[in-house]
Order: C-alpha cells, then structure tokens, then sequence
C-alpha cells in the first residue's frame, strides 16, 4: 500500500458515506505518520484499508462503503486495494487513542480527512488482535526502529483486556527488548 491509495480510498470512502471524516484503524494507518519509504513491506503488504465513522452507531455508513469499495467490489478489480467498512468498536485501543490520531487533509483526500491511528496505538491493537500478521506487522515496525517499546509497554497498560491478554502483550515487549 501506498499513501496516495490510502488517499483515494479515503476520498472514495468519505464520498460514498457523505461523511468528510474517516477513521483508518488498521495497519494502513501508519501511512499517516510515517513516509512508505521508511516502512518495511510487512507493514505495507495488505491491499485492504479498514475504515469506519465516528457517529456511524448503526454501521450503515461503513456498510455502505464495503458494498461500494470493498473486497471483490469493482474498485477492488480495477485498483488492486479496497476499504472494509468496519465499526469504530472493531479496534481495542489504549486510552487517550482519540488525542493521537494522525489527520490526513490533503487535496488527494477531499472532500474527505482522514483520522489515522498514531503508530504505537496501532501496533497496541494488533497485538491484542494476536493473529501471526498482526504480530508480523508489529515486529517489522520494531526492527526497523519506528516504534518505541517504552510506548507501547506504556499504552498496553491502558487497554481494555483482560489479564491475561495484557500479560500476553507484556510478554511480547519483553521479548522484543532481548
């Protein structure tokens, strides 16, 4: 992925929902603080960006974009990347995620911003996630030195989970740090 696909997706998607301001909460998400140069591949591989709104309680917005742009869609065939439209609830994030989000306002992004999680509150939430790409996307982040395990053993403290989730999450910042 690509900042100005993310870009398009983010036009697209703020379009489709009439709604100027999309929440990126997935990977792709790090395409607003870091530059994709300075990115390794596992944390840029996925052709999928997860979006959804702020005041969508019912999810008809995000299921409007994934019906439009989503996987299989259309756009999908003819661009190689889609948006999944997904609840605001989707992501376990740390307190404070809200204050640190990355805005995306660009005229690649209009009539659409974009609302990206800050970096260490991604990799926060795809560790609780768990999954080996999750865990892939994370250690990737960490070896090229784009994230601060002091961040994230901060942030993991603040989540949500139960014990022994965030003892899960521990134990991977320990295992990074030797």
């Amino acid at each position: 992925m690509r900042r100005e696909q993310l870009e398009h997706v983010l036009r697209a998607a703020s379009q489709i929902a009439d709604d100027p301001n999309v929440l990126v909460i997935g990977s792709q998400s790090v395409l607003g603080a870091i530059h994709e140069e300075r990115l390794p591949l596992a944390a840029t591989a996925s052709m999928e960006i997860d979006v959804a709104f702020f005041d969508d309680t019912d999810d008809r917005k995000a299921d409007r974009v994934d019906g439009a742009i989503g996987e299989l869609s259309q756009f999908h065939e003819t661009f190689g990347y889609y948006a999944q439209g997904v609840s605001v609830s989707t992501a376990v994030l740390p307190d404070g995620w809200r204050d640190r989000l990355v805005v995306v306002d660009t005229a690649s992004t209009a009539p659409g911003r974009g609302h990206l999680l800050e970096p260490h509150d991604c990799v926060v939430s795809k560790l609780v996630a768990g999954r080996e790409k999750d865990y892939a996307f994370a250690d990737a982040l960490v070896h090229a030195q784009l994230i601060d395990l002091a961040v994230i053993a901060e942030r993991i403290e603040t989540v949500d989970v139960l014990p022994a989730v965030r003892q899960r999450l521990r134990n991977w910042v320990a295992s990074q740090r030797s």
